[in-house]
Parts: structure tokens; C-alpha cells; sequence
């Protein structure tokens, strides 16, 4: 009885210790990890939601780019981390869903060795082509793909990535052939449909948005829900008759255990920050639509879309063993 009534004296003391730090919380810097290249659509929410707290906390919340093997070496950096508070990481749907239905050896689970806080925006996949091609509509491309031989060549963020995903399943049921050129990042490969290296493009808006805009390039069709007000040219696939509206979408994701107070602090300070009309008016000029969630619904989200694409990786043979 001695023995027990020791333990339970310290696993009391332990209680109130936690739940001291998270009123504490946070007492010094806090580091946010941008899981993907320095200057692109990551790298721009990471350092969106780390000023807003930043400017909330009175704290610096710094932000470390942590790039490499599509952003998971960034992830599992913060997976690995104490659930102080201290350690949170840019993810997005290739991070919890896709590579981790691709790659069951990945080395996290994203519902089990992560604590996943606040979706902050998406982004749809755009099919863009040279300006100077003479494509100009999504009826155009699909007659010079019918017309190739050889298939069309396009790139995207890399294998498993949205823009593949959205780009094979589209091919499919408008019946031409196209050949993936997978790059480590959507800048690359943009650069190179500029130069007229490849014949398309299946990145997210918010990673072309300045070429479209610019005249370089030219977005035949996007994978959202609606035409974009910034955008108003450019059509939906589902609005062209073909059924497929995917979204490349960013969260803020924490260590499995962080205490639910700060959890919930996280989430509802991120949503203030989206929230924002300047904000919004921002991430949709540059080709992003902020939605808020719960933390409970967030985990819905990643579960539904878990789901959805778990069938398509399986037909496109990209799931590993």
C-alpha cells in the first residue's frame, strides 16, 4: 500500500508538471520546420503561421528548412522530437497520406507518431503548357496528345505526388498517352516546360500562379472545385466533363503526445491566422483556398483521403512492400 500510494503521489506530480509547462507554454523559441524547398508555397505558410504566432506568444517561432526524401526526413525529424511544445513540422497530403500508403517501410506513422494540429490551405494540380506551343484549351492539348506517338511528357513533384495522381487518372479517361518526369520540386520542372524541354506541367496553382500570370505558361484546366475569382480564365476538369477535383493541401503537424492545451492553442491561433481577410485575399491570388478544421476533423480529413487515394496508388502499381 506504501508502494502504491509513492506511485500515485508521482504520477500525480507528474500531471501537474505537464500541465504547469503547457500554461507556461511557450518559454522559449519554438521551431517550425518547412519540410519542403526555401522560397515556395511551403516555405511561404510555414513563415505565414510562424509570424502569426510569433506576434501572439510573444515568442520566436523560427523557421528551419528541412527539405530532402519529399519533405519526410523534415517530418521525422519532428516525429522523433520530445511533445514539449518545441517541434512542429509544414505537412501536407504527400506526408500523410500518400507516401506513407506508398511506402509502408517510411519509418513514421502519420496518425500514430504525429500529432496533427490545423489544415492551413490547399492548392489545386493546374495542367499548364508553354505559352509559345500553340496550346491554348484543354481541347487543344488532349487532340496533340492523341496525335503523339511517344506520349506526352510532363512533370510533377515526383512519384506519388498530387500532380501525378490527378495527371494518370485524367489521361486515362481522355485516352492519351503521357510520359511522367518526376522532379524533386515543382520549380524545376516549370523552369524546364519555359525552355520547352517538356510538353506539360501537373503542379499545384500556387507553384505556377507567377508563370501563368506572367504569360510564360499556360493553365488549360485545375483539378479544384470551382474556377478561381484570380483565375477566372482557366476551367475545372469536372467542368470539362472529366470527374476529378484533388486539392495538394498543407497542415501543421506536431510529436505523437503533445498536451491537448497546446494542441488546442495551436489550432485555434492557425485558424485566426488564415482567417484573416488579407490573408485570404493573398492565398488565393496565388492560387491556395484556407479552410478551417478542428483537430478532430482534420483527422477525419486525412482518413478520408487516406481512403480515396489508397485505390489509386494501388492501380498505378506505386505501392511498395
Amino acid at each position: 500500500m506504501k508502494q502504491l500510494r509513492i506511485l500515485l503521489a508521482l504520477a500525480g506530480a507528474l500531471i501537474i508538471s505537464a500541465s504547469a509547462a503547457a500554461d507556461e507554454w511557450p518559454s522559449r523559441p519554438v521551431r517550425m520546420v518547412n519540410t519542403f524547398a526555401a522560397g515556395g508555397t511551403a516555405d511561404v505558410l510555414t513563415r505565414l503561421v510562424a509570424e502569426h504566432l510569433s506576434g501572439v506568444y510573444k515568442q520566436q517561432f523560427f523557421v528551419e528548412t528541412r527539405a530532402g526524401a519529399a519533405g519526410t526526413i523534415g517530418v521525422k525529424s519532428v516525429a522523433d522530437s520530445p511533445p514539449d511544445g518545441y517541434n512542429f513540422a509544414l505537412t501536407n497530403i504527400t506526408h500523410l497520406v500518400l507516401t506513407p500508403i506508398s511506402n509502408p517501410k517510411l519509418g513514421y506513422d502519420p496518425l500514430r507518431d504525429l500529432t496533427n494540429i490545423a489544415y492551413i490551405a490547399g492548392s489545386p494540380i493546374v495542367l499548364s503548357v508553354n505559352a509559345k506551343g500553340g496550346v491554348n484549351t484543354l481541347k487543344d492539348f488532349i487532340e496533340l496528345g492523341k496525335k503523339s506517338d511517344r506520349g506526352l511528357t510532363y512533370s510533377s513533384s515526383g512519384v506519388g505526388s498530387s500532380g501525378q495522381l490527378v495527371t494518370e487518372a485524367f489521361a486515362k479517361n481522355a485516352g492519351i498517352k503521357i510520359e511522367h518526369v518526376p522532379y524533386k520540386g515543382a520549380s524545376q520542372g516549370i523552369m524546364d516546360l519555359v525552355a520547352g524541354h517538356i510538353s506539360f506541367s501537373a503542379q499545384t496553382l500556387s507553384s505556377t500562379a507567377a508563370q501563368i500570370r506572367g504569360g510564360a505558361l499556360t493553365a488549360i484546366a485545375h483539378s479544384g472545385k470551382e474556377r478561381f475569382p484570380d483565375f477566372p480564365d482557366v476551367p475545372t476538369l469536372k467542368e470539362m466533363g472529366y470527374d476529378m477535383v484533388a486539392t495538394t493541401w498543407f497542415s501543421i503537424s506536431g510529436p505523437a503526445n503533445l498536451p491537448k492545451d497546446i494542441t488546442e492553442k495551436m489550432n485555434r491561433e492557425i485558424i485566426r491566422a488564415v482567417s484573416k481577410p488579407e490573408v485570404q485575399a493573398r492565398l488565393r491570388q496565388d492560387g491556395l483556398v484556407a479552410e478551417m478544421m478542428s483537430v478532430e476533423e482534420l483527422k477525419s480529413y486525412i482518413l478520408a483521403e487516406t481512403t480515396r487515394w489508397r485505390p489509386v496508388l494501388d492501380q498505378l502499381g506505386l505501392i511498395g512492400k
